[in-house]
């Protein structure tokens, strides 16, 4: 039967059994239970940071508060003059950097006069962006009561995974369950969305047309458990919606006019648009990424917000050091940039590779730079993805979907992308070649929230981790010249990622020191060691701990795990 538990917002975030248990030694038996509470619900604010290359922080206060009265998409009451200062002020010590209030917990009634109201289900990652002020969309949709109708209000809850009996993590729901039918009751036997019905909204489409839809809003929340004003696509170009932390480790790096600096791993480009911002739009920001679509979506948010210092490469931060110049794959002049049309020489050492055989799929490959308007619907004849599409034979039918998965992704994007220009694809970059370095490597994300469910990352996946981010950093120290700057950041509460990280980069390299952080908002470093089971790693030691700052999303600031370090590179 399925569990009659009283309808709330009560999560348990699950981990892997083994990471859970490494965190419970790391952090401490009550430490971690906070910690994990604190993942499960968003933050209670959000930050804006201001594009003061185009507005003051004042006017965009102005302007914002204006949206906010406006807005009828909200369930926080209208600002009047008497809380106008509480809803929405600049933060008191990150300037141009604007805090908009959000409030929650709500209790929420799920009984109407007529009973229980009628129910949708949605995915776990459909519900960690309602509870981030996101509305119900189709695809994430995936059961709901019979009969339901447009305009009909609906309960939301959430279908979280869990263990099935082979020690799989489940959802064990099918698209488009009706429930409370036998067939829907023996799939929500084992979970617990009880615990998780995260508000009540309007349904925009009937039952029938939601599962036969494939984009559009399903469900127009109103009344929700955690209420944050609705910034998406607001004072575009003015604001970009960032984490507090983030913002800070842009100011971290402290980057001046005229310097040129080097972001490793920059999609989506927000800390990049930050360190322009900082840096008045004069100098350059070097901004590379592995992936195609990833350094586009930088480039169009540069063209948003007018910025015009940053120049985005396709490269694998892995490859970025090249020590020798190739004269027949690089070019190089006092500094080499590739447009559309023509190389415009600005930088020194950069080494820049036209890519004409092996390039990108689905791109042209015999031009100089990659046009993503010669990549469309069409697909030309003779292009990769045409011998893709034209493909009838395949080694197995695993190999065949993904294939198919491939192309259509390459042809959303495409579409996506259409009215820009070019991708420039860069080889590698001379030793020293930057003043500052900023290396924000993927990680576990183990700090993000909200949260509903961490139990795909395991004790060796930890470590994966830590072995890549480390790789990036030998990369980093090279790329930095004598006397430089290198902030590394992750968005992650494992100390296998954070302070080991630190601790191999000051062991492995006696030319880099820790130094004091401005703005310093976090907390202070873990020291000792740290035993993940597998293998003991040292941490920080007593007097480097406050030389880097750990957010912890119990802590009092209200954020996201996050972590940041600052090294100088020796001057000799």
């Amino acid at each position: 039967m399925v569990e009659q538990a009283s309808p709330g917002y009560r999560p348990n975030l699950q981990f892997n059994a083994d990471v859970e248990a490494f965190f419970r030694r790391v952090f401490g038996m009550d430490h971690f239970e906070a910690i994990c509470q604190a993942l499960t619900c968003p933050s209670s604010y959000a930050c804006v940071r201001v594009n003061t290359l185009q507005k003051t922080c004042q006017e965009v206060l102005t302007n914002l508060l204006k949206v906010l009265k406006d807005s009828h998409t909200t369930s926080i009451s209208k600002p009047d003059e008497a809380n106008e200062d509480t809803l929405c002020f600049e933060h008191p010590v990150v300037k141009n950097t604007i805090v908009v209030q959000g409030d929650g917990p709500h209790q929420i009634d799920y009984i109407g006069k007529h009973g229980v109201f009628k129910e949708v289900v949605v995915s776990r990652k459909c519900a960690e962006s309602v509870l981030r002020g996101a509305n119900v969309f189709v695809p994430g949709v995936l059961a709901c009561s019979g009969h339901v109708e447009q305009g009909d209000i609906v309960a939301v809850s959430v279908a979280v995974e869990h263990l099935d009996e082979k020690g799989d993590w489940v959802v064990g729901l099918t698209r488009g369950t009706i429930l409370l039918s036998e067939h829907g009751n023996a799939q929500l036997e084992q979970n617990e969305r009880a615990r998780c019905y995260i508000g009540k909204g309007r349904a925009m489409l009937s039952r029938t047309a939601i599962f036969r839809e494939l984009h559009g809003i399903a469900v127009e929340m109103v009344d929700r458990v955690y209420s944050l004003p609705p910034l998406h696509g607001v004072l575009k170009g003015d604001i970009f919606l960032q984490n507090l932390p983030s913002i800070v480790a842009a100011r971290v790096l402290d980057p001046q006019p005229g310097e040129r600096i080097l972001d490793m791993c920059a999609a989506p480009g927000g800390k990049t648009t930050a360190l322009a911002i900082l840096m008045k739009d004069k100098g350059t920001i070097v901004a590379i990424d592995r992936s195609h679509n990833k350094v586009m979506d930088i480039k169009k948010l540069t063209e948003e917000m007018k910025i015009t210092c940053v120049h985005s490469y396709k490269l694998d931060a892995l490859k970025a050091v090249q020590a020798e110049q190739k004269n027949s794959e690089c070019l190089t002049t006092r500094e080499c940039f590739v447009n559309e049309e023509t190389v415009e020489c600005t930088t020194p050492e950069v080494l820049l590779f036209h890519e004409t055989n092996g390039g990108n799929p689905g791109l042209a490959q015999n031009s100089k730079t990659c046009r993503v308007t010669d990549y469309c619907l069409d697909i030309p004849r003779g292009s990769p993805d045409r011998e893709v599409a034209e493909r009838k034979h395949y080694l197995s039918n695993a190999k065949a979907i993904k294939e198919e998965r491939k192309l259509k992704s390459r042809l959303k994007e495409a579409k996506k992308y259409q009215d820009h220009v070019t991708v420039s694809h860069v080889k590698g970059f001379l030793p020293h070649t930057f003043d500052r370095v900023l290396l924000d490597p993927p990680c576990s994300a183990l700090g993000l929230r909200p949260r509903l469910f961490a139990g795909l990352e395991t004790i060796e996946g930890l470590r994966r981790h830590a072995i890549y981010q480390k790789r990036l950093f030998d990369q980093a120290v090279q790329l930095c010249r004598p006397g430089g700057i290198i902030v590394y950041s992750t968005c992650t509460i494992n100390p296998g990622e954070n302070e080991a990280v630190v601790r191999y980069a000051l062991d492995t390299y006696g030319c880099l020191s820790l130094i004091h952080q401005s703005p310093y908002l976090g907390e202070p470093g873990l020291i000792g060691t740290l035993d993940d089971g597998v293998s003991c790693k040292k941490l920080l030691k007593e007097e480097e701990k406050y030389l880097v700052q750990r957010f912890d999303p119990s802590g009092p600031l209200d954020t996201i795990g996050f972590f940041i370090a600052k090294f100088q590179v020796n001057p000799s």
